[in-house]
């Protein structure tokens, strides 16, 4: 297994409960405590409750109702479809902080034993790895997709850059806020604070981003001023282009979350494709028993590419509409949105 990120400990605690033993190789010579939330469709929570992790985290996080998209002056748009999505569902989405997700996968991996985890130990070529499966799991620069699957797909930059922190208060305000080639996102993370992401085009300093947002309604001005400036995290928004042909090779190897399918943060479903990935994929191992592993794999390609794919095409589209340079005619068309 390489990779130590949501995808790969998820996998790895699946595996671990069809009897695999598992070794994780991670570069990184300590896992690292940043981010800020990971939203959690019910989909992904019904991934978590199959890997045995659902209780713990629903104990953590926090529902996640009543959020608009906005004009910078304040106007409503439109409501996010949250509603429609628990009603459907039978329960809410859900925001977690990642930390606490990366904790608590980490906690299960103890309890279950039989995973190791290896720090400090980058991959410069995985077809050396002398394993029954393969998994990578280790992000949008995956070595393991090199290695199997050639250079033809790979990071794209898409021309925006994004900004995220964690202001410690909380507001009642939650949503986005759409401007011209801008845009700005609140949600709840978890009592006494609220996550927070942004977008600017051509910003490289904290005061660029603070200006960039000085007019608009409140709290947004408020949130950028009383957050540290050192826990902002900036990043370069990418994805993987072209799509994969497969998330599969050689009867032994497979890719999920970043690794198969990186996409732009637009719909916040990275973290729940990743969770989908790895329930799919340890699902299919442990439904084939001995020397089923090339139909298993087979299996989970067959459920898991098209609709991570899909995701991904819907992620980067709505990118493109939201950091348009029509901000009217893109308004006109979201006030007609149902609710």
């Amino acid at each position: 297994m390489a990779g130590a990120g949501v995808g790969g400990l998820a996998t790895a605690i699946g595996l671990r409960r069809a009897g695999w033993t598992v070794t994780v190789l991670e570069r990184r010579a300590a896992l690292e405590r940043y981010g800020t939330a990971f939203g959690l469709h019910p989909t992904a929570q019904t991934a978590l409750d199959r890997l045995g992790l659902g209780d713990a985290l629903r104990a953590r996080a926090v529902p996640y109702r009543d959020a608009r998209i906005r004009r910078p002056d304040g106007t409503v748009l439109a409501a996010l479809p949250l509603e429609r999505i628990e009603r459907r569902a039978g329960r809410p989405e859900l925001l977690i902080s990642r930390p606490y997700l990366i904790d608590a996968l980490l906690a299960e991996l103890d309890r279950l034993g039989g995973v190791r985890i290896g720090y400090g130990r980058p991959l410069t070529d995985s077809r050396a790895l002398d394993a029954d499966l393969v998994v990578g799991a280790d992000g949008i620069n995956s070595v393991v997709r090199t290695a199997y699957f050639g250079t033809r797909s790979g990071p794209r930059p898409v021309g925006t850059v994004a900004w995220i922190g964690t202001a410690g208060f909380e507001t009642a305000v939650h949503g986005e806020t759409w401007g011209d080639g801008r845009f700005f996102g609140m949600t709840p993370v978890e009592p006494g604070r609220t996550n927070w992401y942004a977008t600017v085009p051509a910003a490289t300093t904290v005061r660029e981003v603070r200006e960039a947002f000085a007019g608009w309604h409140d709290p947004v001005p408020r949130i950028l001023a009383e957050t540290d400036p050192a826990t902002w995290i900036r990043y370069e928004i990418r994805h993987l282009h072209p799509a994969l042909p497969s998330f599969v090779a050689d009867g032994r190897v497979a890719l999920v979350g970043d690794a198969a399918h990186a996409m732009t943060p637009n719909l916040g479903q990275g973290a729940c494709t990743a969770l989908l990935d790895a329930e799919a994929l340890t699902r299919a191992v442990a439904a084939a028993g001995p020397g089923g592993l090339p139909g298993a794999l087979r299996a989970y390609d067959a459920e898991r590419r098209r609709s991570a794919q899909r995701v991904a095409l819907c992620s980067r589209t709505l990118h493109r509409f939201m950091t348009g340079r029509r901000p009217a005619l893109r308004d006109a068309l979201v006030a007609l949105l149902p609710g």
